[in-house]
């Protein structure tokens, strides 16, 4: 982002947008769908979303970023885990969620499925 990337709102929040996989911009460029923030009373940065199937994939990157490792390599249990997080996160409401957590995770959708229901079976009881 060039003009205000020395402001200090805007350095402060970078980190987040960085998070969440989105693009920083001079506000005078923000585009319909873009969140423009302002910040004592004048507009610093604007900031263009991911799409939600690209934020899938930079979830899948930070959770193998976390365990050092890639997460078909992990052990069940923590692939459990895995599938939690992923539910908690909105991950399956995605198109091909499943799909692409399951090739992620090296097993088939039927195993996440199952990791599903047995996570809402515990919740029942």
């Amino acid at each position: 982002m060039t003009g205000r990337a020395d402001d200090p709102f805007a350095r402060a929040v970078k980190p987040l947008v960085d998070a969440i996989g989105g693009e920083m911009l001079p506000p005078a460029q923000a585009g319909p769908d873009d969140v423009v923030l302002a910040w004592q009373g004048r507009d610093v940065v604007a900031v263009r979303l991911p799409q939600l199937a690209d934020s899938l994939d930079r979830i899948l990157a930070a959770l193998e970023r976390e365990h050092g490792r890639p997460l078909a390599d992990l052990d069940r249990r923590t692939k459990q885990k895995v599938v939690r997080q992923l539910e908690a996160r909105g991950a399956f409401s995605v198109r091909h969620g499943v799909e692409t957590v399951a090739s992620a995770l090296g097993v088939s959708r039927f195993t996440v499925y199952n990791y599903l229901n047995r996570e809402q079976a515990a919740k029942e009881r």
